[in-house]
């Protein structure tokens, strides 16, 4: 039996309003992983350091190992499992070879997608400045950047992303 006093939130995850009963004390990624079963977010350093656990929350991408579950009530949550297939990011990303033991393509997807959403003109130091909060020990990053920049080059007004439950 837990000393902490659990609380109540509510809050949309992929697109879907949910309730839980948390501890103040327990992060965010894992009551995903742990309550939900999402498991695309991955725990990779729990120091907030790696960005494989990055989601997206009301539209900007956190790193869930460093948010408080009881931070997220009343909030819009979308993790990787969300995001619905195809979708430009993670095409763009296969086509570039960004891709490779996917450990942390999910962080790096969210980042990609806060990048893209915020309207900015994404050169190639901006995206890899966009992407710095993120590691990956197995791309290089060029396949990485060479895909979100492929968006930035090819898309009109066409959506980056959309949620499953939505």
């Amino acid at each position: 039996m837990s000393k902490f006093q659990r609380k109540s939130i509510s809050f949309r995850l992929n697109g879907v309003s949910v309730e839980a009963e948390v501890e103040p004390r327990e992060l965010l990624v894992h009551h995903l992983r742990n309550d939900w079963g999402l498991t695309g977010s991955h725990v990779g350093c729990d120091t907030g350091q790696c960005g494989a656990c990055a989601v997206l929350l009301d539209g900007h991408a956190v790193k869930s190992c460093s948010v408080l579950t009881v931070q997220v009530d009343r909030a819009d949550v979308v993790t990787i499992e969300g995001i619905a297939r195809p979708n430009v990011v993670q095409d763009a990303l296969h086509r570039h070879h960004g891709l490779q033991c996917g450990f942390c393509t999910p962080g790096m997807v969210m980042a990609a997608i806060e990048m893209l959403g915020a309207g900015e003109n994404l050169d190639e130091e901006a995206v890899r400045r966009g992407l710095s909060g993120n590691m990956c020990r197995c791309t290089g990053y060029q396949g990485i950047v060479d895909g979100i920049l492929d968006v930035v080059g090819s898309r009109s007004n066409a959506e980056i992303y959309t949620v499953k439950g939505a």
